[in-house]
């Protein structure tokens, strides 16, 4: 597949950001007052119960704190004034969104995309543009049969800040692309994707900003990393262009600031970049990947069921690629899942009881096993 047909409104490459989905059939509008077992398609095992944690316009990229009691996450909704993907946080467990807008970290505004909280849940990193303005950097224009593309853009740069959106430290300063950051469960590093050497690679480095260890160095797309639960190893998405047009498409592209997210595969390697291997061979886009709390599996999205493109689906498979179990049943978009550290509940996005709308909202789900 070249490329994907529909998309969602837009949202940036991010941790994980989407590849597209569709705009779901109409719903009866009583709908959205199921129940949190109503929610679950047959076929959604692992589900003891889902409760849906927003309410409209596009929320993805959650992350837990480390205390389990709060996420991060991306947003864009009119409502509460959020034009551009935006970073708030709440509790999942006693917040309710419809009532109220949860706190904004992102204050200064411009373009932002993956949060995560820092040890002690009174701090939060995250990519923003506002250095080169408040405004929201344009959307790449998508020509008529165009290719899918994601924007690279050169004024994201890392930040931490308190939970009232001041921020303490600017984490990167290189030329160019740094963002999709995230901690590992150790609390003594952190990875991200950078075009600082002219490639998408991944580097680690210490939360303070110092000792940036580049763990990647293969051409290709390079992004979404996560530490396992002992933090030990990597988890991340990428593309490996193989032959000399995919390598001169890639290459002309990056030169744009673009990349094509259309093929993706998951890899797993040591904290140090160290006896990487591919995990997956599915082909499409297999992507935002997240760890099993055990260590021993992963859980990701990918439409590579499909010929059309979508529904993209929750998948789980071991970390040796093997016994691959599909989750989420819906006709439609399921993306971004996230297990609490205690593996009791896990967070995803999904466009399913939306009103027959394209919002893409955050839902909570008890997990079984």
């Amino acid at each position: 597949m070249k490329s994907l047909l529909i998309a969602l409104p837009f949202l940036t490459i991010g941790c994980g950001s989407p590849a597209t989905a569709p705009a779901p059939a109409p719903v009866a509008a009583d709908t959205i007052t199921k129940d949190t077992n109503s929610l679950i398609l047959p076929g959604e095992t692992h589900f003891k119960s889902l409760k849906q944690l927003t309410f409209g316009g596009d929320n993805a990229e959650a992350y837990w704190s480390f205390g389990g009691k709060q996420l991060s996450f991306q947003v864009t909704n009119t409502t509460w004034g959020d034009t551009c993907d935006q970073i708030r946080f709440f509790n999942p467990f006693t917040d309710d969104l419809k009532a109220s807008a949860p706190p904004k970290i992102s204050i200064h505004n411009g373009r932002t995309t993956c949060s995560y909280f820092l040890p002690g849940d009174s701090l939060i990193l995250f990519a923003s543009t506002h250095l080169a303005g408040p405004q929201c950097p344009p959307v790449p224009e998508r020509k008529p049969g165009g290719k899918y593309t994601w924007p690279i853009y050169d004024s994201f740069d890392i930040f931490v800040s308190d939970l009232k959106g001041s921020i303490r430290k600017q984490l990167t300063t290189s030329k160019g692309y740094d963002a999709e950051g995230t901690v590992s469960p150790k609390g003594d590093r952190m990875v991200f994707t950078s075009m600082r050497d002219g490639d998408l690679e991944l580097y680690t480095m210490k939360l303070d900003g110092s000792d940036v260890k580049r763990v990647t160095n293969t051409l290709g797309y390079d992004g979404g990393a996560f530490f396992s639960p002992d933090g030990t190893k990597l988890l991340w998405r990428a593309s490996r262009p193989q032959t000399p047009e995919a390598i001169a498409e890639y290459k002309d592209l990056l030169k744009q600031g673009l990349v094509q997210p259309t093929q993706m595969e998951l890899f797993i390697a040591n904290a140090d970049g160290s006896e990487a291997k591919q995990i997956t061979s599915l082909g499409k886009a297999n992507w935002a990947p997240y760890w099993h709390p055990s260590g021993n599996k992963v859980i990701f999205a990918s439409n590579h069921q499909t010929e059309r493109g979508f529904p993209f689906s929750l998948f789980m498979v071991n970390t040796d690629g093997s016994g691959l179990e599909r989750l989420t049943t819906s006709d439609t978009f399921d993306a971004f899942p996230v297990f609490s550290t205690d593996g009791k509940y896990l967070v995803f996005s999904s466009n399913r009881n939306n009103g027959g709308t394209r919002d893409t909202n955050l839902f909570l789900a008890e997990w079984k096993d």
